[in-house]
């Protein structure tokens, strides 16, 4: 998937108010939308590298966005972080539509944000001529450690983890996708892991507990966990279709 808009460098100043990022960029100081809500733990240190897509058009307030963080683990590698949390669904769809996402090739319709129970929407539906409909939660991945237990071991490890706080709605569409598998249909959750330094996949238990039982039972029950690398370059996201070997 290519940016729809130019990518710009610059250097982070700080993320504040959740939706909002202060960077600079040639001298010149910019405000820029910050699609990620989460608390993106070890990635916010001042003075980061950072790209920033813009400038966008329409009604927009602010015509940048916070597309990439440059992060230096505690090794000393750096490497680029994809956090633009409203482009996952879009490289998972692309995905599915070409047939890779692993388990569910072949589908013959695909839907987007499909209504389910009187309080959920689930990230898309496919459909199959010769087995059950599969409902696909897709969730972004932008932190590594060493250890799950250990909160002070994001940027180092290999193990790519989510999530990065307490997250009660991915509680709930756990709970969600459980409920269709019971039902008979099938279920996953896509994790695009935004960068290039984990080799295998666990929930956050230090992060969130109850999301990391949940995460074990739902996948027990017959939830697929599917955790694929985002190749993350300044151009453009890449969705790989191996997924990485998930930690039990």
């Amino acid at each position: 998937m290519n940016y729809s808009a130019p990518i710009v460098e610059g250097r982070l100043i700080k993320r504040y108010k959740r939706f909002l990022a202060d960077v600079e960029v040639d001298g010149e100081m910019l405000t820029v939308h910050c699609a990620n809500t989460g608390s993106m733990t070890g990635l916010l240190e001042t003075g980061n590298g950072v790209r920033i897509s813009g400038p966008h058009g329409g009604k927009r307030k602010l015509p940048y966005s916070l597309e990439q963080i440059r992060i230096t683990r505690v090794d000393g590698r750096s490497l680029w972080v994809g956090v633009n949390t409203s482009l996952p669904n879009h490289l998972v769809r692309e995905l599915a539509e070409a047939g890779g996402l692993p388990g569910f090739e072949n589908c013959s319709e695909i839907h987007s944000e499909v209504k389910l129970g009187d309080h959920s929407r689930i990230d898309l539906k496919l459909s199959f001529t010769n087995k059950p409909d599969a409902w696909i939660e897709v969730k972004n991945c932008t932190m590594v450690q060493a250890d799950v237990t250990d909160k002070s071991s994001v940027n180092e490890g290999s193990i790519a983890t989510f999530p990065d706080a307490v997250t009660a709605r991915g509680l709930k569409h756990l709970n969600v996708l459980v409920d269709r598998v019971q039902a008979g249909e099938a279920a996953a959750v896509v994790f695009t892991v935004q960068r290039e330094d984990a080799d295998s996949f666990a929930p956050a238990e230090a992060f969130d507990a109850a999301y990391a039982e949940r995460f074990h039972e739902a996948r027990e029950i017959g939830v697929e966990m599917i955790p694929l690398i985002v190749d993350v370059r300044k151009e453009m996201l890449r969705l790989g279709s191996d997924p990485l070997h998930v930690d039990c």
